[in-house]
């Protein structure tokens, strides 16, 4: 089978091609990637080599740079997108190019190429924000209701998957995933960030109250549920893919926070209540119980033993982490927080 990956270099894309390919060897995996800022092809040096690993640069808004390498595929895998909700704050244009044109022109080629499967990554973002006072969560039937330019972004891509499917009876898959946390991660997120900025001995950017509840999804638990939904997943179905265990409660962002100082043995004086960014959803929290029930998928381990293995991969390759936090990621961070 020959798998065709957007964003594969890119956090979660890198780690997708790096678990098929250990769990599927004999599969061929175009990794398409345009090598944005996130994109980072050191993430792949375990297969670069590799006899079924293939590497090509081109940008899913391009028609000709998708054609030459899709054609042959015969699932589409799309990570790729603008996904940071701070820069689609600061450059909504970016967002809506690359995550509803690209996904457009990915569409339109998986069309001409007769794709048995595209399989399209969303966010549970799509879906807006959910009160602290109350135990709702998103499930699949959930209306669409983004507050950021990003989940705007997010929403009109989905909204074209599902529109292909039902005008051109493409075959398609959605799932809309939680916050990703995990190796390889770029360190503008809230964990690699908190991470790498206390082993350089820096504070912690915590904004507004820090009480924004998120759900927390181990990237290795999130290829797996991919894998799921290509091997049984039903064909036009979203299925919605979430981390923490319903036992366990939700989990604010000061929490994390601390988690992650007690883990590197720093204390509270580490932390730097920042003003508040516009539009910040103050809840999300995923219903996964629909790929469990009729996929048999479920986290492996709970939020806990992750964040303790997160942290223990950042603190064992430093050399990649430093080399992304220096030059234009610098710039970035004292725009972002500078006015904070």
């Amino acid at each position: 089978m020959k798998l065709f990956v957007t964003g594969g270099a890119g956090f979660i894309g890198s780690n997708f091609v790096l678990y098929w390919l250990r769990q599927h060897p004999n599969d061929q995996i175009i990794n398409f990637d345009k090598l944005t800022y996130a994109g980072n092809l050191a993430n792949l040096t375990e297969v670069e080599h590799h006899d079924n690993y293939h590497f090509v640069k081109g940008d899913i808004c391009s028609v000709s740079d998708v054609e030459k390498a899709m054609e042959g595929a015969d699932i589409v895998v799309h990570f790729a997108a603008e996904s940071h909700v701070d820069r689609s704050i600061m450059n909504p244009s970016d967002f809506v190019e690359t995550n509803v044109a690209g996904t457009q022109v990915l569409l339109d080629v998986a069309l001409k190429y007769r794709v048995k499967r595209f399989h399209h990554v969303s966010t549970d973002e799509v879906f807006g924000a959910l009160s602290l006072d109350n135990s709702t969560k998103f499930n699949e039937a959930t209306s669409y209701n983004p507050h950021s330019p990003y989940s705007a972004s997010k929403a009109g891509s989905d909204h074209l998957v599902r529109a292909y499917a039902d005008t051109y009876e493409l075959p398609i898959t959605i799932t809309n995933c939680s916050n990703n946390f995990g190796p390889y991660q770029f360190p503008e997120k809230l964990i690699p960030l908190a991470i790498t900025n206390l082993i350089e001995d820096k504070k912690v950017p915590v904004y507004g109250d820090g009480l924004y509840v998120r759900d927390w999804l181990y990237v290795e638990d999130h290829c797996r549920a991919i894998e799921r939904v290509l091997q049984d997943g039903k064909i036009g179905e979203t299925y919605c893919v979430g981390g923490l265990r319903p036992e366990h409660g939700d989990i604010n962002n000061l929490d994390v926070a601390k988690k992650i100082l007690s883990l590197l043995g720093k204390d509270e004086s580490y932390l730097e209540y920042v003003k508040d960014r516009p539009g910040h959803d103050r809840r999300y929290a995923i219903d996964w119980s629909k790929i469990k029930n009729e996929l048999g998928w479920e986290p492996q381990y709970d939020f806990d033993e992750w964040l303790t293995k997160t942290v223990e991969w950042y603190k064992s390759h430093e050399g990649w982490w430093r080399a992304i936090k220096n030059g234009s990621y610098k710039d970035y961070y004292d725009k972002q927080y500078s006015q904070r």
